[in-house]
């Protein structure tokens, strides 16, 4: 029986190397992630390598790193993505702001900044606006593109539909579901937010993704980008 178990993944191995069928790749909509706070530059060095060799959308690091990544990627197509507020979204919107203008003077292409939670439970949707409006200027000044990180799983649906109308506003970059610190991104959650956003702006689904099927189920509710530290397994 063992045999038999062998030969037939054998055979499935041969018969997927030998096929001329072309497997299409989502690699390019993958931010290949590392946000550990005890990375090392020899790991960031590892996550470059990997993002160049597969073709990944960008390598999605903390602030500390982005000038290193932008030095090291600079002659391939793989883009520089860094995390602002991350993850729990606290600092001020001015600390904020400011921490993506560094991030971008450092080389970011994109950045993924956490909205104010507190804000949002506390109903002070003139701090959110003006705290996203601000994100806006601050990458787009720049010709650099802006995700907000939104924690979709901290709010109610009343919640959610206010901060997309204000996303729609603001003509916000992406949507992206979570930080992954506060639970995961699922295919209703993007379904429910695709339908709440215009068509211009696009939906990361970030958090927990850790298998091919999960990948697919994200991409086909609606997602257009995928954040995982799992992009190679994915593929």
């Amino acid at each position: 029986m063992e045999y038999i178990y062998d030969w037939l993944n054998y055979y499935i191995f041969r018969t997927y190397m030998n096929s001329e069928k072309p497997i299409k790749s989502i690699a390019n909509i993958i931010d290949h992630t590392l946000l550990k706070p005890n990375t090392t530059k020899d790991e960031i060095n590892k996550l470059c390598a990997e993002a160049i060799e597969y073709g990944f959308a960008s390598v999605c690091v903390t602030p500390y790193f982005v000038s290193h990544c932008q030095n090291v990627l600079l002659n391939s197509q793989v883009k520089v993505c860094t995390v602002v507020g991350f993850p729990l979204g606290i600092s001020s919107s001015f600390a904020k702001v400011e921490a993506i203008k560094r991030a971008v003077s450092d080389g970011a292409d994109e950045v993924d900044a956490v909205i104010n939670i507190a804000a949002v439970k506390d109903n002070n949707w003139n701090y959110v606006r003006n705290e996203i409006q601000s994100f806006t200027r601050a990458t787009h000044l720049k010709g650099k593109l802006i995700k907000l990180i939104v924690e979709a799983t901290m709010f109610d649906a009343e919640q959610l539909k206010k901060i997309c109308d204000l996303a729609n506003t603001e003509e916000i970059d992406f949507i992206k579901t979570c930080t992954g610190f506060n639970g995961s991104a699922t295919p209703e959650m993007v379904a429910k937010l695709k339908g709440m956003l215009i068509p211009e702006i696009k939906i990361k689904a970030s958090g927990g993704i850790k298998t091919k099927l999960q990948a697919q189920a994200l991409i086909e509710a609606g997602a257009s980008r995928l954040g995982s530290s799992n992009g190679i397994l994915l593929l």
